[in-house]
């Protein structure tokens, strides 16, 4: 059964930022982005053997799931179904990777997983803590993870120094950015902006999770 997102009173619905309070829209993202995260450890554990072709089809899946939360807005019952099914396919494409490492390097991904937790505390705190509306920041941050694909890209056909190193604290940085401005953003919030937070919350989490692996599972090995 899913969650209940909606609260009573005389809006109806999901309630404005104002009536539920912004702690309320808080507790309710971030409740999410735990669930999520349990789905996509449930998914890592079983799709721990998964490689190749089934591993990149369901890495697929997931991000077509977060995708069709743009065409499932207004709907929690469905947007939240898809939210966890992204989370769990999500976790089925990591899981053979994470398996690797987790036998060659058995410290880095909970070496990861630390320094993940650490990070986002920190800047999400940051974030929230800024009263002025940062979401400008947006475009910005969208233009320059643009630019680190087309880098990711290139360092595939061109030889350049350093490049994996380059590559992902850039890629910290630029999800840095977006964990800042997310958690900003709940500040304003209402509730029927809570599951599109809590997958841009989750996104992030995972995406800085991947760019220190390369970290520490570098320096492990």
């Amino acid at each position: 059964m899913t969650p209940e997102l909606s609260y009573s009173g005389d809006e109806g619905g999901f309630g404005t930022v104002e009536s539920v309070g912004s702690a309320g829209v808080f507790s309710q993202v971030m409740g999410l982005v735990a669930a999520t995260l349990g789905f996509l450890t449930l998914g890592a554990y079983l799709g721990r053997h998964l490689a190749g072709g089934p591993s990149l089809a369901c890495f697929i899946v997931g991000f077509l799931c977060f995708a069709g939360l743009n065409f499932a807005r207004g709907a929690e019952g469905p947007a939240i179904t898809l939210l966890f099914a992204g989370g769990l396919f999500l976790g089925l494409g990591l899981g053979g990777g994470l398996a690797e490492y987790a036998e060659a390097a058995p410290g880095a991904v909970w070496q990861a997983a630390a320094a993940t937790a650490l990070f986002v505390a920190a800047l999400g705190s940051a974030g929230y803590a800024v009263r002025r509306d940062l979401s400008g920041g947006y475009r910005v941050l969208f233009v320059l993870l643009l630019a680190l694909i087309v880098f990711g890209m290139v360092t595939l056909f061109v030889s350049m120094p350093a490049a994996n190193v380059i590559y992902a604290v850039l890629g910290l940085a630029i999800f840095g950015g977006y964990t800042v401005l997310d958690f900003n953003r709940m500040r304003r919030a209402g509730m029927e902006e809570a599951v599109p937070l809590a997958a841009g919350v989750f996104l992030d989490i995972v995406n800085i999770f991947l760019f220190f692996l390369r970290f520490t599972g570098n320096r492990s090995s």
